[in-house]
């Protein structure tokens, strides 16, 4: 469906990252991947999705902490693909804490890369897009982006945030052939979810799924996980034909928890 169509994806080296990357490769993109890890581990992703999916694939190690990092990535996409059709802000970090204890280089950190960055990446994809006439900017929020818990005043503030930016790009950008969405996760069960979850599993002395259970009861009524497949697939659906008029929209995936 979107054969030909180059994205980007932020954070994309693991994850929920990862799964949009790999659901955007099977429909025919090509990618430039984005995030911290092992040289030889990211290579070894860029190279097995472009044999398993026929697709062009290349890695920017561009820091979204750093502004000026920023349009160097879009830039290399630009110069090394072609073109930069497909945007994904992916990449996030998070710091737990309550206000009065909150370290504020921990608050710039975390409104920096879960805020910021999507709004430089953004600034900079746009011309792109707008030339082409054609552009999908996805943003990943978080249920966290329309509700709020405690202990999490940086990472709420920048979903909020995040949710607002998507707002405004999309009322700009309405009648240029550009749709700009957010996707809104609830608990997605990542390789750091389930060490989350078999540390408590072991802290409590219950059984590990137990220990599932009870971390996504607290906030969902739907006692299951999103996964980044589905994350990704519901990414791919915005970015195709079905999905045009759609734009400025935070689309919840997180088992009813803002539903309550």
């Amino acid at each position: 469906m979107l054969k030909g169509k180059v994205a980007i994806v932020t954070g994309s080296t693991s994850g929920i990252g990862l799964g949009i990357a790999t659901a955007l490769a099977a429909e025919g993109c090509d990618l430039m991947l984005n995030g911290f890890g092992e040289a030889a581990a990211i290579e070894q992703i860029r190279a097995r999705l472009a044999k398993r999916h026929g697709v062009r694939t290349a890695y920017a190690a561009a820091d979204m902490s750093k502004p000026a990092e920023v349009p160097g990535l879009i830039e290399a996409t630009a110069r090394e693909l072609g073109a930069v059709d497909i945007l994904v802000n992916n990449a996030g970090i998070q710091h737990v804490a309550r206000v009065v204890d909150f370290p504020a280089e921990r608050w710039d950190a975390v409104i920096a890369i879960n805020l910021s960055a999507a709004f430089h990446t953004a600034k900079a994809a746009l011309p792109h897009m707008i030339e082409k006439g054609w552009g999908r900017i996805v943003n990943i929020a978080s249920a966290h982006g329309l509700v709020a818990s405690g202990e999490k005043a940086a990472y709420v503030a920048a979903k909020h945030g995040l949710v607002g930016l998507t707002k405004v790009i999309a009322i700009e950008t309405a009648n240029q052939g550009i749709t700009c969405n957010a996707i809104c996760p609830g608990w997605v069960l990542t390789p750091l979810v389930q060490k989350q979850i078999e540390a408590r599993a072991a802290a409590q002395g219950i059984p590990v799924a137990q220990a599932r259970d009870d971390l996504v009861r607290e906030k969902q009524p739907m006692l299951d996980y999103t996964t980044p497949e589905k994350i990704g697939a519901l990414a791919v659906f915005l970015c195709g034909d079905a999905a045009s008029t759609i734009t400025g929209a935070a689309l919840s995936i997180d088992g009813g928890w803002v539903a309550q």
